[in-house]
């Protein structure tokens, strides 16, 4: 090769390795100006509940823990299918009673063990809530229908468009019905514009009732304007509070979608109500009169259930990353101080000068807890919304 054709080929050598330095160089300093620190590897997608391989998984903190036992409520689908296990609560007889959206049949009955005793009913397309109470010696039965029916021009998709035409489910109004243990139906109360408390343009779709001894019941309309009604024994109005835009903030209600009679101090009953958006619980005199605000920090909580000095309560939804995520659930126990000490299927409590800290699920058992009874061995038994048709799971304590 002569000398002038060796000259071009080491200056297009050079060339060349000097303009890939420098675009190296640039590309590498672009990496780091970048705002994401790319030195940082993406972050992983959340986890989602484990189902099924929860099962003998153990649970909880402190002295509350507990054994899964996923398959306990298992029963055979085509003959008895569920949408979502919404309530749940024991009668006098130690039997479990279920509700379920299911259009073939909203309750499902069963034993302690898991056995089916019974299912039927189909007039409750939104059932959402059932109490018991015992009256006179005999039982009967509260459901809240809370408005939600299958919508017959579902498109087979969508399920989480509250307002498309064509979601699974779509609102109307709804209503409580007091029933005899086997269904008879006694009373029905419907849309409080009935009684001229709302107006024509506020939804009436309630999500939990509570009965105090004197009979009167305390509703929670949690998905219609969320106001909080206490009715008299026969179904008739005394009075309501809560909805939004109080003059006295400690009125407003987001999302109530549980209440219960907190008689852990039997001379100090008063009502406990879940502000489920908020992540509180609420504390109000049986008249309605604020008592006080339980912060539950990043856990948004239903209505408790109360057995001995404690209160059990299903958490359907936890904040992970700052936002509320699917799959999120768990259940979260309160001592009589309401102090939060054990949150099974979630992380464990803390306190930090006396504030609780943000709680959320381990991803490990629960979808989306909905419901919670305990019995006398103080085994639990939760229900779940939106978590693939399935049945109630049992928490063994350990």
């Amino acid at each position: 090769m002569d000398n002038d054709k060796q000259n071009t080929v080491d200056n297009s050598k050079r060339k060349f390795i000097k303009n890939s330095s420098a675009l190296s160089s640039a590309l590498l300093l672009a990496a780091f100006s970048e705002k994401s620190n790319a030195h940082e590897p993406p972050k992983k997608p959340l986890p989602k509940a484990s189902r099924e391989n929860a099962h003998g998984k153990i649970v909880g903190h402190g002295e509350f823990k507990y054994r899964v036992n996923y398959f306990w409520g298992n029963l055979d689908p085509h003959k008895v299918p569920v949408e979502n296990c919404h309530g749940l609560a024991f009668d006098s007889k130690g039997r479990i009673i279920m509700v379920t959206d299911n259009d073939k049949n909203n309750f499902v009955i069963y034993n302690k063990d898991g056995k089916l005793l019974d299912a039927w009913g189909t007039q409750y397309p939104g059932a959402h809530s059932v109490k018991i109470n015992h009256e006179n010696g005999e039982d009967f039965i509260y459901i809240v229908d809370s408005g939600w029916v299958l919508n017959r021009h579902w498109d087979g998709v969508t399920t989480g468009n509250w307002k498309s035409p064509t979601n699974k489910f779509i609102p109307q109004q709804g209503f409580i019905s007091k029933l005899t243990l086997d269904g008879k139906l006694i009373y029905t109360i419907g849309h409080p514009l009935t009684i001229g408390i709302y107006q024509a343009d506020e939804p009436f779709r309630p999500t939990d009732i509570t009965i105090a001894a004197n009979g009167d019941l305390y509703v929670t309309d949690g998905y219609g304007s969320d106001r909080l009604i206490q009715y008299n024994h026969n179904g008739q109005y005394i009075r309501h509070w809560g909805g939004k835009n109080n003059q006295d903030p400690n009125y407003n209600l987001s999302n109530t979608h549980g209440i219960g009679i907190d008689l852990r101090n039997p001379a100090d009953p008063h009502l406990v109500v879940s502000s489920r958006a908020a992540n509180e619980l609420k504390l109000f005199e049986m008249d309605g009169k604020y008592r006080s605000t339980i912060a539950t920090p990043g856990a948004f909580v239903g209505g408790p259930t109360f057995k001995g000095d404690y209160a059990y309560i299903p958490v359907c939804w936890s904040v992970v990353d700052g936002k509320r995520q699917s799959n999120s659930g768990f259940i979260t126990i309160l001592d009589k101080n309401n102090k939060v000490v054990s949150n099974p299927g979630g992380t464990e409590p803390v306190y930090k000068n006396g504030q609780l800290q943000n709680m959320h699920t381990t991803w490990d058992v629960f979808n989306h807890c909905h419901a919670v009874c305990v019995d006398e061995d103080e085994n639990l038994y939760v229900g779940q919304w939106n978590s693939n048709q399935t049945y109630p799971i049992k928490l063994e304590r350990v």
